[in-house]
């Protein structure tokens, strides 16, 4: 038989694209997901389709499918599609995107998550769940709307929009997502962000007993704290209010200094404020270069056996300290490695920062996109993990440039069924794709393997 061959330099990923055929990722979408627009050669789901390919092959802009998916059309038929939309015409569709359309993809990726996400299967008899809550600026220009002056890390006077997510940090995925104002920040989105999470999860009052939300600071209201204790959460969260913590921090008898740093230091306080349910509270300073203490105060009604299961979640593994003041400290201190990076992975690997558009609910649907895509390049990941376990330690970034930049060849067979991808067996992580994902191919009656290309 006769076998037309393609070249492209993302063969990799286009086995990615066959693999969510597999899933029906995108029939999932199309059943939710109803955007009126003329259709006269690609549809407007097809071209959702074409944006959500252009991030997984690391275009940071709507522009650059032009020049990084059009071109390379093997790949646009791996995810499925006889062709690919011009950029013009994926910016044309994603502005006419309306509220009930980001509710309806929002459907959608419920139901996907549900299906696929580690996270909806954790076993919540087994170990606690863990999820971080956290905002992150998105910076816009000015005629965007929702764009505003905010806060935006190390960017003074900047405007923009804000993006609330709940992270399922043993699992490193996405479980909701939520675009905001510019203004807005997480004492005003918290408990929308949190209600999104816990619909998503299916979190019942048993399964919030189970569930431990840790928070960045700007969640840390009364009224927040209060709210989330009495929905049964197990909480770490840093108190917002600067008042409130001096006078926290000033019934605080005796000052530890940390075994890690000797410019921290932190204490119990001994008259902690009285929430609606009972909490531990945790004053921990920092010295400035100017030598002056920078003070926080943690709340939480995790006890110790908590506290050190939250420490042995980290990536790198340590000794956990005994002192349950150090626990509390350095369990707080994992956000840095969990959300945080999540969230500069995002940004820096999936270029999510780096698509604008004017309308707020075509900016919804680009977040989405990219809500996906995470999503969809973690299960990937674990995937190869299982064949290479380093690969579990890498990021965003290095899964879009290193791991879905393997070339090779298609091969077609007469009636425009990819038969066969050959990777660059030269490519160090080509093997780990053909071991991992070779079975599946193998369904359909694709061949995958290794070649000098």
């Amino acid at each position: 038989m006769n076998y037309c061959i393609s070249y492209s330099p993302r063969a990799s990923l286009a086995i990615v694209g066959m693999n969510m055929q597999q899933m029906g990722i995108w029939d999932m979408i199309g059943q939710q997901v109803k955007l009126h627009q003329k259709t006269v050669t690609h549809t407007p789901l097809q071209k959702l389709q074409d944006a959500f390919i252009n991030i997984m092959a690391g275009g940071q802009g709507i522009v650059e499918v032009n020049q990084r998916v059009k071109p390379d059309a093997s790949l646009s038929r791996a995810f499925g599609r006889q062709g690919c939309a011009d950029q013009s015409g994926i910016s044309t569709t994603l502005n006419t995107c309306r509220a009930e359309n980001v509710a309806q993809m929002r459907q959608a990726m419920t139901a996907i998550y549900r299906r696929y996400g580690a996270g909806y299967g954790h076993d919540y008899g087994r170990s606690w769940q863990l999820l971080d809550v956290d905002m992150s600026g998105m910076p816009a220009g000015r005629q965007g709307e929702g764009s505003e002056k905010g806060y935006f890390a190390k960017q003074k006077n900047q405007r923009g929009r804000q993006m609330g997510r709940v992270y399922a940090t043993l699992y490193d995925e996405i479980v909701s997502e939520r675009l905001y104002a510019g203004r807005t920040q997480l004492n005003g989105s918290l408990q929308e962000l949190v209600a999104a999470a816990a619909a998503v999860l299916d979190l019942n009052p048993g399964l919030r007993k189970r569930t431990v939300l840790r928070i960045d600071g700007g969640g840390g209201n009364d009224a927040d704290i209060n709210q989330l204790l009495t929905g049964g959460y197990k909480l770490l969260v840093k108190v917002n209010h600067w008042k409130r913590v001096e006078k926290l921090a000033a019934t605080v008898v005796t000052w530890q200094t940390d075994p890690k740093d000797p410019k921290r230091q932190a204490g119990w306080v001994q008259q902690p404020f009285a929430y609606s349910h009972p909490t531990r509270q945790l004053a921990v300073r920092c010295q400035t270069k100017k030598g002056n203490w920078q003070t926080a105060i943690l709340v939480f009604n995790l006890d110790d056996d908590h506290l050190g299961w939250l420490n042995e979640q980290g990536k790198r593994s340590f000794s956990p300290p005994i002192d349950p003041i150090w626990l509390s400290v350095y369990a707080y201190d994992l956000r840095g490695g969990g959300v945080e990076i999540a969230i500069k992975g995002s940004k820096q690997g999936l270029g999510i920062s780096k698509r604008n558009k004017k309308s707020f609910h075509a900016q919804e649907m680009l977040l989405l996109l990219g809500q996906l895509a995470y999503n969809v390049t973690s299960w990937v990941r674990n995937g190869l993990a299982s064949c290479q376990a380093r690969l579990r330690q890498f990021g965003m970034l290095r899964m879009v440039r290193d791991a879905f930049h393997i070339a090779g060849l298609l091969a077609f067979d007469a009636e425009g069924h990819i038969v066969q991808i050959s990777l660059n067996q030269a490519h160090e992580l080509a093997a780990s794709f053909v071991s991992a994902f070779a079975s599946f191919l193998a369904r359909d009656g694709t061949v995958a393997n290794l070649r000098q290309i």
